[in-house]
């Protein structure tokens, strides 16, 4: 409220507000502490991973706990972020974000927050935010370079303007070849989260019409104006929700920085863990809680969960875990 650029009428349109983090890995625990920390009055918390030990590297919010009780992300983060405000009501919810899943999880919301590693999931949120006229605010991080821009459905130019399709597979460095810096995911975190504190509070004058580009390593810092709306651009200009409808998009995705692939199962699956924990048992190593079930046969590393999803450690070709899910799950 001391900061002239609030004050207290922001601080309690602030304190109104709904802001869902999409992603509670680097970029989405940080923006998660810094805008539960500002008051934000509801925080939904979106992530279907859970804790591993190359995590801690960047996502702040998780310990080595958390690892050994392979707890999800999503209901990590909201456990510890309510020690820390409780005038904050916040939500974890341990889920994907897709076709299925997108009005569900994000309806209702007044900015959303870009913390997914996939392009996948950032075009789907963007037909989500251009057909429901939400902001969402845009973000991606790869060795020591960030990139960030906040999108305002119908005044500024959306995703799909920016990048109209995503680049082939092989052709674009990742977190698992090139690493990333904790401290340039903290960077981009704490851009996104003020830009998303503007929204809300209602000062939208001061917003960051441009797109911004920083390598911390080589120690560059540039701007470039974010390009107006595309009427070509199927999205926002001709209003078609590719992503949204399913009419692009996979059933699988690789996850950045492990050498694994995410299977959505058919919508409203149910698995009866406890089931397949006996069944697994006799082929390796299975560790079992309330969230999800973990077996380790061969060279696989399966994390199922109670909807069907299941992240398959071990490969990151979508057919052979495909093909591993079948053998140990199911079709």
């Amino acid at each position: 409220m001391l900061f002239g650029g609030i004050g207290p009428e922001g601080q309690r349109a602030i304190g109104r507000a709904r802001v869902a983090i999409v992603g509670c890995g680097g970029l989405g625990s940080v923006q998660a502490a810094l805008l539960v920390r500002a008051g934000v009055g509801h925080v939904r918390l979106i992530d279907r991973d859970f804790v591993e030990e190359s995590n801690l590297q960047r996502q702040i919010l998780y310990d080595e706990s958390d690892v050994r009780s392979l707890e999800p992300k999503a209901a990590a983060a909201a456990r510890k972020l309510a020690q820390v405000n409780s005038l904050v009501e916040i939500e974890g919810l341990v889920d994907d974000l897709n076709p299925a899943t997108v009005g569900r999880l994000l309806d209702g919301v007044d900015v959303i927050l870009d913390g997914t590693d996939n392009f996948d999931a950032r075009y789907l949120l963007n037909d989500y935010a251009v057909k429901t006229g939400t902001p969402w605010v845009y973000g991606a991080c790869v060795g020591s370079y960030g990139l960030t821009f906040t999108i305002l459905p119908g005044e500024t130019a959306c995703l799909r303007c920016v990048f109209e399709s995503a680049p082939p597979p092989g052709l674009t460095p990742t977190c698992d070849t090139t690493g990333v810096l904790g401290s340039l995911v903290a960077t981009v975190a704490s851009l996104q989260a003020v830009e998303a504190l503007k929204l809300v509070a209602g000062r939208r004058a001061a917003l960051n019409r441009r797109i911004v580009m920083l390598d911390l390593w080589d120690n560059t810092y540039d701007e470039v104006e974010l390009p107006t709306a595309d009427p070509g651009c199927p999205c926002c200009g001709k209003r078609r929700f590719d992503y949204l409808e399913s009419r692009a998009g996979s059933e699988t995705s690789s996850l950045c920085g492990r050498d694994a692939v995410q299977i959505r199962a058919r919508a409203g699956a149910k698995l009866d863990l406890d089931e397949l924990a006996a069944r697994l048992a006799p082929l390796g190593h299975v560790e079992r809680n309330p969230f999800l079930l973990r077996a380790d046969i061969d060279a696989w590393h399966l994390t199922v969960f109670g909807d069907g999803r299941a992240i398959v450690g071990g490969t990151d070709d979508p057919a052979v875990a495909k093909s591993v899910y079948a053998r140990y799950v199911g079709t």
